[in-house]
């Protein structure tokens, strides 16, 4: 007897993208995966992204829905409400993407069916193994931030993984809960090291599939200062933390 197809919950964190958000919606739309649901967690954007939200909900082309915070207290948060109300609503398979239409929509079917077809407990959209590049338009230090900030991660805690900060991933709902997302605090960069590194630690393996990462068309990009420090740190509170 064939098995129903899964249920993929598409997290999507917004604040200020209410230009992207309907092109990103159209696009997922248009993927070949029977039973895809977003969900949009808006933090309150000033430029009306929840409202444009809300209207995509009622009337976008595909099951969509939206968690409205009150306050931006960054893409961690963000992605930790959105997982856990993924969960609870019974997701079988949680994607995590950015609004800013950076990563590929037409990959993740290639994505959940890695997470269907090996023993991987998370799939990374990479930009860094074969196959994988980014932006021509991206600056060549941009570039090489990037590269160093993988190089700087594995460094320390030997994930085995070429793009150790990338924030497009498909998740096995049972992993999700294993490494206990609702406990993690980091944001930025950090949270995707950190959930990586949560991963390996349990012994689950970590695959990847290449990708192209495009610069966002519109808006602007949300990382500060702080979150760079918190980035520079965390590796190194993880390697000598107290272990959970």
């Amino acid at each position: 007897m064939e098995s129903s197809s899964p249920k993929v919950t598409v997290v999507v964190p917004t604040y200020d993208e209410r230009d992207n958000l309907p092109v990103l919606v159209d696009l997922l739309a248009g993927v070949d995966l029977p039973d895809l649901h977003v969900l949009v967690v808006d933090d309150n954007s000033p430029d009306g992204t929840g409202a444009v939200a809300d209207d995509l909900a009622a009337n976008g082309p595909v099951p969509l829905s939206v968690l409205h915070r009150t306050e931006k207290d960054g893409l961690g948060r963000a992605y930790v409400a959105g997982m856990l109300k993924a969960l609870d609503d019974g997701a079988d398979v949680v994607v995590q993407m950015d609004a800013d239409l950076s990563h590929p929509v037409s990959v993740i079917s290639t994505m959940v069916k890695a997470l269907a077809d090996t023993d991987a407990a998370v799939v990374i959209g990479s930009r860094y193994v074969e196959g994988g590049s980014v932006a021509g338009e991206w600056e060549w230090h941009r570039k090489a931030l990037s590269a160093w900030a993988n190089t700087y991660v594995n460094t320390i805690l030997r994930l085995g993984v070429k793009d150790a900060t990338a924030g497009f991933k498909a998740w096995h709902a049972a992993t999700l809960r294993k490494i206990d997302i609702g406990s993690i605090q980091s944001n930025g960069y950090a949270f995707q090291v950190e959930m990586n590194y949560r991963v390996t630690q349990r012994g689950m393996r970590i695959r990847e599939v290449p990708i192209r990462f495009e610069e966002r068309a519109e808006g602007t990009s949300k990382m500060s200062f702080a979150v760079q420090l918190e980035s520079a740190r965390m590796p190194w509170k993880l390697r000598f933390g107290r272990k959970r």
